[in-house]
């Protein structure tokens, strides 16, 4: 490991509960267990106090000075961000609209220094996030918006149920709300073998909280997720004070790069490196979003 990825190490992460310095070594080894096995049983997993208690303060400060640069959108979704007037059957949970009101800062608006910046680009927070998910490697997206961002969702407004493009997530809460904000899933609600459209839409319409979990978070917590085939949702945010959370987006594949019309509703404006990749993006299943 080299000087520069220590010091991001040992300064930013709990290295005595989460040892990144040891790559491969027992407690690595017993703590990436750990989270497999979470991933196996609910496609979640929650490392809390991840980030060194005395550098909590400094990351909520770093991102909420950020968090004004975010581009806001208000705009009527469904569940799987599909276009509005895609033909669906009669009863499809994709006809069901939400309002939804969440906003992102884009990666070349948070300053290199920033504690989430030196996370990401970590080879060995890299190591271990691809360990935990039982891969080889995973890459930093060469998308030069979207490979890191701050999702800001303001006092009233929600990001609601919905399924992820990608696999797996990576994620930190930076600042709590003061009321609602929850994290809530439902793990495995699909497969690559069935969209389960009876399921989806009992938890949209209310009637499935059977199948709901509610996830607490805290700033500095860890968060590894599976969205793919989990529905989930930000609840409304309530009281005066807007949650934010990093989000760290790698992919297996190098080169990844967003699409021009989801760049574009996620922060208001694309780069060249969007339009030269338009096109060439391949799909790993054939599930509706």
């Amino acid at each position: 490991m080299g000087t520069s990825a220590a010091r991001t190490v040992d300064h930013v992460v709990d290295t005595a509960r989460y040892p990144l310095a040891e790559p491969g070594g027992p407690r690595w080894r017993a703590v990436v267990a750990r989270v497999r096995d979470d991933l196996r049983e609910s496609g979640c997993s929650v490392l809390p106090d991840f980030v060194r208690p005395e550098l909590r303060d400094g990351l909520r400060r770093e991102c909420a000075t950020a968090a004004p640069s975010a581009h806001y959108d208000v705009e009527t979704v469904n569940a799987y961000n599909i276009a509005l007037d895609t033909p669906l059957p009669e009863g499809h949970p994709g006809r069901i609209t939400f309002e939804r009101g969440n906003a992102f800062v884009p990666r070349d608006l948070l300053p290199e220094d920033f504690i989430i910046q030196r996370l990401y680009t970590s080879e060995e927070f890299r190591r271990f996030v691809a360990d935990c998910f039982g891969l080889a490697e995973v890459h930093e997206l060469a998308d030069p918006l979207a490979g890191l961002c701050l999702n800001v969702v303001e006092p009233g407004m929600e990001h609601p149920w919905h399924f992820d493009t990608n696999e797996f997530t990576v994620s930190m809460l930076t600042q709590e709300p003061d009321e609602g904000g929850v994290f809530e899933y439902c793990p495995g609600i699909r497969s690559t073998a069935s969209e389960n459209l009876d399921d989806v839409r009992d938890v949209i319409t209310g009637a499935g909280g059977r199948l709901v979990r509610r996830l607490p978070l805290r700033p500095g917590d860890l968060q590894l997720f599976q969205g793919r085939y989990a529905l989930h949702r930000v609840s409304r945010v309530g009281g005066a004070t807007a949650r934010h959370s990093a989000i760290f987006a790698y992919s297996e594949r190098p080169g990844v790069i967003g699409s021009v019309a989801r760049t574009r509703q996620l922060f208001g404006r694309v780069l060249p490196e969007h339009l030269a990749a338009e096109g060439r993006a391949v799909r790993g299943d054939r599930l509706l979003d």
